[in-house]
C-alpha cells in the first residue's frame, strides 16, 4: 500500500474526526478508509486513533505522528508544485560542459541572449574537451563533436565541424612542399591529444579515406594552444574552420592540402533521455538549434 496516500488520508481523518466523514471528502468508502489507517497503525507500531461508536480522535502518539505527517505532507506537496513549475517555466540552473574554443567564439553570443530572455535563469558552464559523464557530473547539456554511439542519450545535431589543415607562411616557405597527404612524414605536426590515435590524420579523396601518420613534433589537448603555436611557425596543425577563419582571410595562416574533400565532424548537443526535462533544458535545446539554423541560412 502507497504509505503517502496513507498519510493524506490520516490527516484527513484527524481534521474530521470521523471515518465515515473522510470517506465522504476523499471520494471513497469508509472501509477503504479504515484499511489505509490501520496499515499505517501496522507500519508504525502505535494506535493512531482511540476508537468510538461515531467518532475517533487522536491517541497521544497519534497527535505526535499527525504533526510529522502534515510537515511531510506540506513539504513533498511544495516539492512537487516547484517540479511542475520546471516544466512550464524556464528558471533555476541550466548546467552545460562545452569545449574551450566553442564556449567562446561559437557559444557566448546566444547563450548571453538566452539568458536575456530569461532573467530567473542561471547558468553553470563546464569548459573542458573531454568528454564529461552528465549523469555522474549532474550535467544538464553537454555540447561534442564526434560521431555519437549508443549510448542511452538523446542527441540534438547543431552543425558540421569542417576540417581544415593548415601552418604559418613563415613555416611553409622554409620547409618542403606539401603536395600529397604521405608529405606530411616530413613536417613537424602539431597534434590533439584528446584524438585517437593523435597522431592518425584522415583525408579524403573521391569518397576514399587516406590516412597518414604524421610526426607529433607537438601535443596539446587545447585547440587554443595549437592554434597560437601553429601562427608561431612550429608547425602543421589540424582544426575546425571556424577556428581560424580569421587568420585565414588575414594571411596569417594558410590552408594546405586543400584538393581533398573536407572532412566533417557533427556537433551535437547531448542530454539525458527523459520524458519529463525541465523547460529550462528544453528550451535552451530548441534556442540554440534554432540559432545555429539561422547562422547555416
Amino acid at each position: 500500500m502507497d504509505k503517502f496516500t496513507c498519510l493524506k488520508v490520516f490527516t484527513r481523518v484527524a481534521a474530521l474526526g470521523s471515518f465515515t466523514a473522510a470517506a465522504k471528502e476523499l471520494n471513497t468508502t469508509q472501509s477503504a478508509v479504515s484499511k489505509k489507517i490501520q496499515w499505517l497503525e501496522q507500519d508504525v507500531g502505535i494506535t493512531l486513533f482511540h476508537r468510538h461508536a461515531r467518532a475517533v480522535s487522536l491517541t497521544t502518539s497519534g497527535k505526535q505522528y499527525l504533526g510529522l505527517a502534515l510537515k511531510l505532507i506540506e513539504e513533498m506537496s511544495a516539492f512537487e508544485s516547484q517540479l511542475r513549475q520546471q516544466q512550464a517555466e524556464v528558471f533555476g540552473t541550466l548546467t552545460l560542459s562545452v569545449p574551450s574554443a566553442f564556449s567562446v567564439r561559437l557559444l557566448a553570443e546566444p547563450l548571453n541572449d538566452f539568458m536575456r530572455l530569461h532573467p530567473d535563469l542561471s547558468v553553470d558552464v563546464s569548459v573542458s574537451d573531454k568528454l564529461a559523464d552528465l549523469v555522474e557530473s549532474d550535467i544538464d547539456i553537454a555540447i561534442r563533436a564526434s560521431y555519437l554511439k549508443d549510448s542511452g542519450l538523446k542527441a540534438k545535431w547543431l552543425m558540421d565541424n569542417e576540417l581544415v589543415y593548415f601552418a604559418s607562411p613563415t613555416y611553409l616557405t622554409s620547409q618542403p612542399p606539401i603536395e600529397t597527404a604521405q608529405d606530411l612524414q616530413w613536417h613537424k605536426c602539431l597534434c590533439y591529444s584528446l584524438s585517437t590515435p593523435s597522431n592518425l590524420w584522415r583525408f579524403m579523396d573521391n569518397q576514399v579515406v587516406i590516412k597518414a601518420k604524421v610526426k607529433e613534433q607537438f601535443r596539446c589537448d587545447s585547440p587554443e594552444m595549437l592554434v597560437q603555436m601553429a601562427k608561431l611557425g612550429l608547425g602543421i596543425a589540424a582544426m575546425p574552420k571556424w577556428m581560424i577563419e580569421d587568420e585565414l582571410h588575414q594571411g596569417i595562416l594558410t590552408p594546405v592540402l586543400t584538393q581533398y574533400e573536407p572532412i566533417k565532424l557533427p556537433m551535437y548537443m547531448v542530454f539525458k533521455d527523459s520524458d519529463y526535462q525541465p523547460k529550462r533544458i528544453c528550451a535552451f535545446i530548441d534556442f540554440l538549434a534554432e540559432h545555429f539554423r539561422a547562422q547555416k541560412n
